[in-house]
């Protein structure tokens, strides 16, 4: 395979921008596509070249694979990277692009249509002798009434879940049989808009259980080797929040089982590229089953980058270009821990509330072992046409009770004005007991956690101050270009209402 040189990005936001970066790296060109919405965004001019694909409803613009390859032909593009959502794990788009001569930068159609498809995954993990969460064993498309039958089968509480695609899209829990057709319905829908695809299964709901995912990454010689685990327990509807690595309940002889676990089911279906196998841990029993396989790169591969040492996203592009994986199993080492935390435009008092606008102000922490990913800056506008997630940030520290530290620190630096964001509920949550301990499951934020907002005088008095500075400034004519302050009066306005969100 010859050298990829020219690698168009599928996606936007902040892995758009991940992808450039390592692009840039490797000395690769790169191209971006964007939406109607996103013409302003950081990686369209940090890209290349850039064209418009659509209109802003991803239906129009980034799940439309012929746009994308006419983009991709009249650019010069001689490959593609999808990124992670979208059409990451869509084997129809993977093999369009590789029909065309056009180098998919992931595994291969067959490998994402046997594994990315959650239900003929569950039936290759079955065959590979790997411990599966009881559920519908059916391949094909399953009717409503196919699942309101198989319901009594797989027993409640249960889990309905999207056949395709992921990130806790087109997943609903039930736990009793009336809520059951207004389940699938509401699933059906979540998954037809991310995916394009409604189908979807039944699987039995594990209680008081961890989510922990091995990384594997393959070459095209048959190579394969995991990078440890990733704990992606702590979760709001199906939806990660924090993800870190190693997993505080993970000792070295699990890791090694459930990476050979991992491995196995690659090897299944001759896999190659980037990849994440996902487990329910038994937090009482530390059994683990077989949940699905991610055939893309995922939001939280930054922690195991941070403690290996390797960068997947590199690794992805060399594969692709039909080179050997540059390091072997034995030569994996772990060092220290790291914690991410997905800062998405939404506010947790309001129940997690998605916030649009214009981002007004906008300051990244720094520091010992501060990494920041993100596809936003000043003046970025959030639209509700997409994900809410803003950036990352990467934190790292030489044990997890440093890290823990280390990470609060760093999302008080963390200043966002504007819009409302899941910051000051992070602070709040790194800080309790349950997780400084390691003591959390899937369902520990609906279940056991109650969100507190300090509502003091002090805040009050904050917004207060915010509110008459605002007006000073505009009595005084202090705003130019739009609404923006400028100057030290620009700087003195995001500081107060920073402080005042603080609060």
């Amino acid at each position: 395979m010859s050298e990829v040189s020219r690698i168009l990005i599928a996606n936007r936001g902040e892995i758009a921008v991940r992808i450039i970066r390592a692009c840039n790296e490797l000395n690769c060109s790169t191209v971006a596509v964007y939406s109607e919405a996103d013409r302003m965004q950081p990686h369209v001019r940090m890209a290349d070249e850039a064209y418009c694909i659509g209109a802003a409803p991803a239906s129009e613009s980034y799940l439309r694979i012929d746009k994308l390859l006419e983009v991709t032909k009249r650019s010069g593009a001689d490959a593609i990277h999808p990124g992670y959502g979208f059409l990451a794990e869509n084997a129809d788009a993977a093999r369009a692009f590789e029909d065309e001569g056009i180098v998919w930068i992931g595994p291969s159609a067959e490998a994402i249509h046997l594994m990315g498809d959650k239900l003929t995954a569950r039936a290759s993990a079955m065959e590979a002798g790997i411990p599966l969460v009881p559920g519908m064993r059916k391949n094909e498309a399953i009717s409503d009434d196919d699942l309101i039958k198989g319901a009594e089968e797989v027993g409640y509480p249960l889990l309905i879940k999207a056949a395709a695609g992921g990130g806790g899209k087109g997943m609903r829990i039930v736990t009793k049989p009336e809520e059951l057709e207004e389940g699938i319905r509401i699933a059906r829908l979540e998954s037809q808009a991310s995916f394009g695809d409604d189908r979807v299964y039944l699987e039995r709901f594990v209680t008081n259980a961890r989510h922990v995912e091995i990384q594997i990454l393959g070459d095209r010689y048959g190579n394969i080797i995991h990078l440890g685990e990733r704990d992606c327990s702590l979760q709001r509807r199906h939806q990660k929040l924090i993800e870190e690595s190693p997993s505080p309940v993970v000792d070295p002889e699990l890791r090694a089982a459930m990476g050979e676990a991992a491995l196995k089911a690659a090897r299944a279906v001759g896999y190659y590229s980037a990849g994440t196998v996902e487990f329910v841990l038994d937090n009482n029993t530390k059994e683990f089953f077989f949940l699905e396989m991610n055939t893309r790169l995922q939001v939280e591969h930054t922690v195991t980058e941070r403690v290996t040492g390797i960068d997947i996203v590199k690794e992805m592009i060399r594969i692709a270009q039909g080179k050997r994986l540059s390091i072997r199993q034995e030569e994996v080492e772990f060092n220290g821990w790291a914690i991410e935390c997905r800062i998405l435009a939404e506010n947790p008092w309001q129940g997690f509330m998605p916030s649009i606008g214009e981002i007004s102000g906008f300051s990244l922490p720094s520091g010992p072992g501060v990494r920041t990913d993100t596809g936003v800056g000043l003046g970025s506008e959030v639209t509700p046409y997409y994900d809410s997630l803003l950036a990352k940030i990467i934190i790292w520290d030489t044990s997890r009770e440093e890290a823990i530290i280390r990470t609060c620190r760093a999302l008080e630096e963390f200043q966002i004005a504007g819009i409302d964001t899941t910051i000051p509920f992070y602070i709040q949550l790194l800080k309790t007991p349950e997780f400084m301990g390691g003591g959390i499951h899937t369902r520990f934020l609906e279940d056991e956690y109650m969100i507190t907002q300090v509502n003091s005088h002090e805040r009050a008095k904050v917004a207060a101050v915010a509110a008459t500075l605002l007006s000073h400034q505009k009595t005084k004519n202090a705003f130019v270009l739009g609404r923006r302050p400028v100057g030290e009066k620009w700087q003195q306005y995001a500081r107060t209402v920073q402080l005042a969100a603080r609060f």
